[in-house]
């Protein structure tokens, strides 16, 4: 036990001293966030009217949980079951955890590596191959400790690889989130598709039923001479529009329900399932992006590509590294003897200590060109850090338009919908009075169903659109 504690001490006071030289800092350039080539405030004019009106919100988009967001309890449980069961979130969770050991082993390359070894070999020479004319057989014994090809980084190149594996598992984190803020959006877009398309189908449903009945009234006029076989014709074609639109909303209805069940990631109970958009979903909480554009630089796309850019500057650090000398250490010390039973007697110490520098004098231009190599990727990083910034700019701004105008076009098309229902019940009055023709009450007819189909669609844009100023503002990414 003496004699191992004896090694310890004599290995590890010259590798703490050799750690020590090791610690300067990196060749790397000093990094510095770029300025974000985008306006600081939010565009202006007719469009943005809403948005030009809001105050500065007290708690950024980003940090309202979804679950604060999205007040109804079934899209709710939608959205817990998609972070549970969707396998692209699953594949950025795995995603980090590789990322996470790719750094641990960039991390353990700043450390040497102490392996503790024991061995003995025996060898026979034959009487005919020995010197002496007489056999001969020995044995060796030997136990120590070693470090293997340490790299004494005196010039930052390991430190640099690390970093730069650092940056790339902390961008790993950040893609994590990204994707989760793109998964509940595209659930709960998902479930407000659905829920139109089933208040479509039963708006076309109950249509046709109408329809039906004043299809045989028309037709019981044919037969008492009353009605001309044009009426009849004319009330036919609102009936087959109305089969044509149950056929094509049922349709939709089941390609919504499929893409429903695969953002989730399973089959979604039908318990949870919207009935319509009306009468199902609860009004989305309401937000607002504030006066500034700096709340872009907390989306996690964004603090992804400033991670990537980050890794893309240590990198540089490493290749301006490799111009300078190559100190690699090999030592060992131990106890060796010819017999084991002397392995530990004194005399027995063996110790072994070998630095090596290499030093690049001709490489063809190899070390030159892999450092343009890093700078471009470092400016082309830089270039993606801020199209992703303008990027994301582009998405708010284009939300906040359509937010500004959105309740405008939405009470218009309620007041059409009143509107054509009232003129539908003046042209059936019309027409049973005799004072107008059947082809004013089709035309109403057809007018009437239009704008409430209409009006659906226009409710699902205000539902959408805070939907997706909730995600480009970076909202959605909690647990």
């Amino acid at each position: 036990m003496n004699s191992l504690r004896l090694i310890m001490t004599a290995l590890c006071l010259p590798l703490g001293t050799l750690l020590s030289l090791g610690g300067c800092a990196t060749m790397a350039p000093e990094y510095s966030r770029p300025v974000a080539p985008v306006p600081t405030v939010w565009p202006g004019g007719a469009a943005y009217q809403k948005g030009e009106a809001d105050k500065a919100a007290g708690k950024p988009v980003a940090e309202i949980p979804w679950r604060i967001f999205f007040v109804d309890s079934r899209l709710q449980n939608v959205i817990a079951l998609a972070l549970e069961n969707n396998r692209d979130l699953r594949t950025a969770a795995l995603n980090i955890e590789r990322s996470r050991a790719l750094y641990q082993i960039r991390y353990a390359d700043l450390v040497p590596t102490v392996d503790a070894g024991a061995g003995a070999s025996f060898q026979r020479v034959p009487e005919t191959l020995s010197a002496s004319g007489r056999s001969t057989t020995t044995e060796q014994y030997n136990v120590g400790l070693g470090v293997a090809s340490y790299e004494l980084d005196l010039f930052g190149r390991v430190r640099s690889l690390k970093d730069q594996a650092l940056e790339q598992y902390l961008s790993t984190e950040q893609a994590q989130r990204s994707v989760q803020i793109s998964l509940v959006s595209q659930v709960a877009t998902a479930y407000l598709a659905l829920a139109a398309d089933r208040e479509r189908l039963q708006l076309a449903k109950e249509t046709l039923i109408n329809q039906q009945e004043s299809y045989k009234l028309t037709r019981s006029r044919f037969d008492a001479g009353v009605s001309s076989a044009l009426d009849v014709n004319q009330a036919q074609t609102i009936v087959d529009t109305a089969r044509v639109d149950i056929a094509r909303y049922t349709t939709l209805v089941a390609q919504d329900e499929n893409a429903l069940a695969l953002a989730v990631g399973s089959t979604v109970p039908a318990d949870l399932l919207p009935r319509s958009l009306s009468e199902t979903v609860t009004p989305l909480k309401d937000i607002s992006p504030g006066l500034s554009s700096d709340v872009l630089l907390k989306r996690p796309d964004i603090l992804q590509a400033e991670g990537l850019l980050k890794g893309a500057n240590a990198n540089i650090g490493a290749a301006r590294a490799a111009f300078f000398p190559r100190i690699t250490l090999v030592s060992s010390i131990g106890f060796g003897s010819d017999d084991l039973a002397g392995l530990f007697k004194p005399g027995s110490l063996a110790w072994k200590f070998a630095p090596q520098i290499t030093l690049p004098l001709f490489d063809g231009g190899s070390n030159k060109a892999n450092l343009a190599v890093v700078e471009v990727d470092r400016d082309i990083a830089m270039a993606q850090y801020e199209k992703t910034i303008q990027t994301a700019f582009r998405e708010v701004a284009d939300a906040l338009a359509q937010r500004g105008t959105i309740d405008d076009q939405l009470a218009a098309q309620q007041s059409l919908a009143d509107a054509t229902a009232e003129s539908y019940r003046l042209s059936q009055a019309r027409f049973d009075k005799g004072v107008d023709s059947y082809l004013t009450v089709l035309d109403s007819q057809r007018s009437l169903y239009s704008a409430r189909q209409n009006l659906i669609s226009t409710r699902l844009v205000r539902l959408a659109n805070l939907v997706t100023l909730y995600k480009v503002l970076g909202g959605g990414a909690d647990r």
